[in-house]
Protein backbone atom coordinates (compact mmCIF):
# COMPACT_ATOMS: atom_id res chain seq x y z
CA UNK A 1 0.00 0.00 0.00
CA UNK A 2 1.21 3.52 -1.18
CA UNK A 3 0.44 4.72 2.80
CA UNK A 4 2.74 1.97 4.11
CA UNK A 5 5.73 4.45 3.10
CA UNK A 6 4.56 7.39 4.60
CA UNK A 7 4.96 9.19 8.44
CA UNK A 8 1.62 8.55 9.37
CA UNK A 9 0.81 6.90 12.56
CA UNK A 10 4.38 5.93 12.79
CA UNK A 11 6.83 7.93 15.61
CA UNK A 12 8.60 10.65 13.49
CA UNK A 13 11.93 12.56 14.48
CA UNK A 14 10.80 15.84 14.13
CA UNK A 15 13.65 18.06 11.72
CA UNK A 16 13.97 21.93 11.90
CA UNK A 17 16.12 22.32 9.08
CA UNK A 18 14.56 22.71 5.73
CA UNK A 19 13.41 19.73 4.81
CA UNK A 20 11.15 19.60 1.20
CA UNK A 21 11.80 15.79 1.14
CA UNK A 22 8.89 15.27 4.18
CA UNK A 23 6.43 15.88 1.99
CA UNK A 24 4.47 12.77 0.78
CA UNK A 25 2.08 13.50 -2.18
CA UNK A 26 -0.91 10.81 -2.38
CA UNK A 27 -2.41 10.23 -5.69
CA UNK A 28 -6.32 11.54 -6.23
CA UNK A 29 -7.38 9.32 -8.95
CA UNK A 30 -6.92 5.94 -6.90
CA UNK A 31 -9.70 7.08 -4.58
CA UNK A 32 -11.73 8.65 -7.56
CA UNK A 33 -11.84 5.26 -9.30
CA UNK A 34 -13.23 4.01 -6.00
CA UNK A 35 -16.35 6.32 -6.53
CA UNK A 36 -16.43 6.34 -10.55
CA UNK A 37 -14.64 9.92 -11.07
CA UNK A 38 -13.18 9.79 -14.22
CA UNK A 39 -9.47 11.15 -15.16
CA UNK A 40 -11.28 13.68 -17.57
CA UNK A 41 -13.66 14.95 -14.50
CA UNK A 42 -12.88 18.53 -13.44
CA UNK A 43 -14.07 20.22 -10.13
CA UNK A 44 -14.60 23.82 -9.39
CA UNK A 45 -13.23 23.71 -6.20
CA UNK A 46 -10.03 23.50 -4.10
CA UNK A 47 -8.69 21.80 -0.94
CA UNK A 48 -8.10 25.26 1.39
CA UNK A 49 -5.09 24.42 4.51
CA UNK A 50 -4.97 26.62 7.29
CA UNK A 51 -1.24 26.11 8.96
CA UNK A 52 -1.40 27.67 12.92
CA UNK A 53 2.29 26.99 13.88
CA UNK A 54 4.43 28.24 11.28
CA UNK A 55 7.68 29.85 11.99
CA UNK A 56 10.87 30.23 10.91
CA UNK A 57 14.43 32.50 11.48
CA UNK A 58 14.62 35.66 10.29
CA UNK A 59 18.56 36.64 8.44
CA UNK A 60 19.38 37.43 12.22
CA UNK A 61 18.24 34.20 13.84
CA UNK A 62 15.14 35.99 15.37
CA UNK A 63 11.98 33.61 15.03
CA UNK A 64 8.82 34.55 13.04
CA UNK A 65 5.68 33.56 13.38
CA UNK A 66 2.69 33.50 10.84
CA UNK A 67 -0.57 31.82 9.67
CA UNK A 68 -0.69 30.52 6.98
CA UNK A 69 -3.45 29.57 4.38
CA UNK A 70 -2.62 27.06 1.24
CA UNK A 71 -5.23 27.02 -1.57
CA UNK A 72 -4.66 23.67 -3.61
CA UNK A 73 -6.60 23.33 -6.72
CA UNK A 74 -9.14 20.04 -6.89
CA UNK A 75 -7.94 19.32 -10.10
CA UNK A 76 -4.03 18.43 -8.90
CA UNK A 77 -2.93 15.09 -9.57
CA UNK A 78 -2.25 14.93 -5.62
CA UNK A 79 -2.94 15.27 -2.09
CA UNK A 80 -0.87 16.01 0.52
CA UNK A 81 -0.73 13.40 3.36
CA UNK A 82 -1.75 16.13 6.67
CA UNK A 83 1.42 14.73 8.90
CA UNK A 84 3.90 14.77 6.48
CA UNK A 85 2.76 18.17 5.65
CA UNK A 86 3.19 19.24 9.36
CA UNK A 87 6.52 17.78 9.43
CA UNK A 88 7.75 19.79 6.63
CA UNK A 89 6.32 22.93 7.68
CA UNK A 90 8.34 22.13 11.32
CA UNK A 91 11.43 22.04 9.28
CA UNK A 92 11.39 25.34 8.55
CA UNK A 93 11.48 26.45 12.51
CA UNK A 94 15.53 26.78 12.73
CA UNK A 95 15.95 27.98 8.92
CA UNK A 96 16.82 31.47 8.51
CA UNK A 97 15.18 33.03 5.51
CA UNK A 98 16.34 36.50 3.80
CA UNK A 99 12.70 37.67 4.06
CA UNK A 100 8.89 36.65 4.17
CA UNK A 101 8.44 36.54 0.17
CA UNK A 102 11.42 33.81 -0.13
CA UNK A 103 9.43 31.61 2.49
CA UNK A 104 6.44 32.11 0.36
CA UNK A 105 7.80 31.15 -3.16
CA UNK A 106 9.66 28.25 -0.98
CA UNK A 107 6.48 27.07 0.07
CA UNK A 108 4.60 27.56 -3.43
CA UNK A 109 7.63 26.32 -5.44
CA UNK A 110 7.68 22.52 -3.39
CA UNK A 111 3.61 22.19 -2.58
CA UNK A 112 3.05 22.58 -6.76
CA UNK A 113 5.43 20.06 -7.08
CA UNK A 114 4.07 17.85 -4.91
CA UNK A 115 0.90 18.32 -5.99
CA UNK A 116 1.11 18.55 -9.64
CA UNK A 117 -1.03 21.47 -9.86
CA UNK A 118 -1.97 24.89 -9.16
CA UNK A 119 -1.20 26.12 -5.49
CA UNK A 120 -1.68 29.51 -3.64
CA UNK A 121 0.22 30.82 -0.44
CA UNK A 122 -1.12 34.16 1.74
CA UNK A 123 0.31 34.80 5.02
CA UNK A 124 -1.20 36.39 7.69
CA UNK A 125 0.12 38.17 10.78
CA UNK A 126 -0.84 36.58 14.26
CA UNK A 127 -2.31 40.01 15.54
CA UNK A 128 -4.13 40.91 12.32
CA UNK A 129 -5.52 37.92 11.42
CA UNK A 130 -9.24 38.24 12.29
CA UNK A 131 -9.31 41.28 10.40
CA UNK A 132 -9.21 38.83 7.40
CA UNK A 133 -10.53 35.54 8.76
CA UNK A 134 -13.38 36.76 11.37
CA UNK A 135 -15.92 33.66 12.44
CA UNK A 136 -18.72 33.01 10.20
CA UNK A 137 -22.24 32.64 10.86
CA UNK A 138 -24.06 30.60 9.07
CA UNK A 139 -27.77 31.64 9.09
CA UNK A 140 -28.42 29.04 6.31
CA UNK A 141 -31.03 25.80 7.11
CA UNK A 142 -28.97 23.69 9.75
CA UNK A 143 -31.25 20.11 10.07
CA UNK A 144 -29.24 19.28 12.90
CA UNK A 145 -32.18 19.61 15.34
CA UNK A 146 -34.54 17.18 12.98
CA UNK A 147 -35.93 13.53 15.01
CA UNK A 148 -34.55 11.52 13.76
CA UNK A 149 -33.89 7.96 14.61
CA UNK A 150 -30.16 6.02 13.38
CA UNK A 151 -29.86 2.46 13.37
CA UNK A 152 -26.44 2.10 11.29
CA UNK A 153 -23.09 3.66 10.32
CA UNK A 154 -22.52 2.47 7.33
CA UNK A 155 -22.73 4.98 4.24
CA UNK A 156 -25.86 3.96 2.28
CA UNK A 157 -25.93 6.35 -0.82
CA UNK A 158 -30.03 4.94 -0.83
CA UNK A 159 -30.71 7.04 2.31
CA UNK A 160 -30.80 10.21 -0.10
CA UNK A 161 -34.02 10.81 -1.19
CA UNK A 162 -35.55 13.25 -3.47
CA UNK A 163 -39.15 15.03 -1.60
CA UNK A 164 -40.16 16.74 -4.59
CA UNK A 165 -39.29 17.32 -8.00
CA UNK A 166 -40.19 20.96 -8.01
CA UNK A 167 -36.64 22.94 -8.65
CA UNK A 168 -35.26 23.97 -5.74
CA UNK A 169 -32.30 26.26 -4.75
CA UNK A 170 -31.06 26.39 -1.45
CA UNK A 171 -28.52 25.87 0.95
CA UNK A 172 -28.40 23.07 3.90
CA UNK A 173 -25.95 22.61 6.55
CA UNK A 174 -24.72 20.23 9.24
CA UNK A 175 -22.43 19.93 11.97
CA UNK A 176 -22.39 16.47 12.72
CA UNK A 177 -20.25 15.19 10.10
CA UNK A 178 -17.28 13.26 11.77
CA UNK A 179 -15.52 10.64 9.70
CA UNK A 180 -12.36 8.86 10.93
CA UNK A 181 -8.14 9.57 9.13
CA UNK A 182 -7.79 6.31 6.70
CA UNK A 183 -4.88 5.13 8.50
CA UNK A 184 -4.53 6.00 12.32
CA UNK A 185 -8.64 6.20 12.95
CA UNK A 186 -8.35 9.57 14.83
CA UNK A 187 -11.76 11.25 14.42
CA UNK A 188 -12.03 13.98 11.96
CA UNK A 189 -14.73 16.61 13.38
CA UNK A 190 -16.29 18.49 10.51
CA UNK A 191 -19.24 20.98 9.26
CA UNK A 192 -20.59 20.91 6.10
CA UNK A 193 -21.96 23.42 3.59
CA UNK A 194 -24.69 21.44 1.04
CA UNK A 195 -25.64 24.21 -1.90
CA UNK A 196 -27.58 22.91 -4.91
CA UNK A 197 -29.89 23.61 -7.27
CA UNK A 198 -32.60 20.81 -8.49
CA UNK A 199 -35.20 18.51 -6.90
CA UNK A 200 -35.81 18.82 -3.16
CA UNK A 201 -33.91 16.51 -0.97
CA UNK A 202 -35.40 15.18 1.59
CA UNK A 203 -33.96 16.73 4.96
CA UNK A 204 -34.39 13.84 7.11
CA UNK A 205 -32.63 11.01 4.44
CA UNK A 206 -29.84 13.71 3.87
CA UNK A 207 -28.93 14.00 7.59
CA UNK A 208 -29.19 10.09 8.13
CA UNK A 209 -26.57 10.16 5.05
CA UNK A 210 -24.02 12.62 6.51
CA UNK A 211 -24.33 11.11 10.27
CA UNK A 212 -23.56 7.35 8.25
CA UNK A 213 -19.68 8.67 8.10
CA UNK A 214 -19.27 8.33 11.59
CA UNK A 215 -17.05 5.70 11.60
CA UNK A 216 -15.54 5.84 8.48
CA UNK A 217 -12.28 5.67 7.13
CA UNK A 218 -11.31 8.33 4.50
CA UNK A 219 -9.28 11.30 4.06
CA UNK A 220 -10.82 14.87 4.08
CA UNK A 221 -11.02 14.99 0.68
CA UNK A 222 -11.90 11.65 -0.38
CA UNK A 223 -15.22 12.23 1.88
CA UNK A 224 -16.29 15.28 0.04
CA UNK A 225 -15.89 13.90 -3.26
CA UNK A 226 -17.76 10.75 -1.96
CA UNK A 227 -20.68 12.94 -0.62
CA UNK A 228 -20.76 14.85 -3.80
CA UNK A 229 -20.58 12.16 -6.22
CA UNK A 230 -23.80 10.42 -4.20
CA UNK A 231 -25.85 13.61 -4.20
CA UNK A 232 -25.34 14.12 -8.00
CA UNK A 233 -26.03 10.23 -8.38
CA UNK A 234 -29.05 10.11 -6.23
CA UNK A 235 -30.76 13.60 -6.22
CA UNK A 236 -29.21 14.91 -10.02
CA UNK A 237 -28.99 18.66 -9.37
CA UNK A 238 -28.15 20.79 -11.81
CA UNK A 239 -25.98 22.73 -9.69
CA UNK A 240 -24.00 21.30 -6.50
CA UNK A 241 -21.77 22.59 -4.17
CA UNK A 242 -19.98 20.44 -1.27
CA UNK A 243 -17.83 22.18 1.58
CA UNK A 244 -16.81 21.20 4.53
CA UNK A 245 -14.52 22.69 7.27
CA UNK A 246 -13.12 20.51 9.20
CA UNK A 247 -11.82 20.97 12.53
CA UNK A 248 -7.68 21.81 13.66
CA UNK A 249 -5.63 18.57 14.25
CA UNK A 250 -1.98 18.99 14.85
CA UNK A 251 -2.08 22.91 13.80
CA UNK A 252 -3.79 22.09 10.85
CA UNK A 253 -7.26 22.54 9.34
CA UNK A 254 -7.89 20.91 6.02
CA UNK A 255 -11.54 22.50 4.11
CA UNK A 256 -12.13 20.84 0.75
CA UNK A 257 -14.22 22.43 -1.44
CA UNK A 258 -16.38 20.67 -4.95
CA UNK A 259 -18.56 22.02 -7.01
CA UNK A 260 -19.96 21.73 -10.70
CA UNK A 261 -20.43 26.03 -11.15
CA UNK A 262 -18.43 29.03 -10.64
CA UNK A 263 -18.84 29.87 -7.25
CA UNK A 264 -18.47 33.32 -4.71
CA UNK A 265 -14.99 32.84 -3.95
CA UNK A 266 -15.83 34.80 -0.03
CA UNK A 267 -16.95 30.99 0.61
CA UNK A 268 -13.39 29.94 0.32
CA UNK A 269 -12.39 32.77 2.99
CA UNK A 270 -15.29 31.28 5.44
CA UNK A 271 -14.40 30.65 9.39
CA UNK A 272 -16.43 28.77 11.58
CA UNK A 273 -16.82 29.04 15.30
CA UNK A 274 -15.11 25.80 15.58
CA UNK A 275 -11.92 26.75 13.88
Amino acid sequence: MLLDNSELGKKSAYKDQYDPSLLFPIPRQTKRDEIHISKDYQFEGCDIWNAFEVSWLNSKGKPVVRIMQFRIDANSLNIIESKSFKLYLNSFNNTKFANEKEVLNTLQKDLELNVKGVVSVKSSHVDKFDDVHSIYQINDTCIDDLDIEIDDYEINPSKLKIDSNTITSETITSHLLKSNCLITNQPDWGSLIIKYEGPKINREGLLKYIISFRNHNEFHEQCVERIYMDIMKEIKPQKLLVYARYTRRGGLDINPLRANYKYDSNLEQMRLVRQ
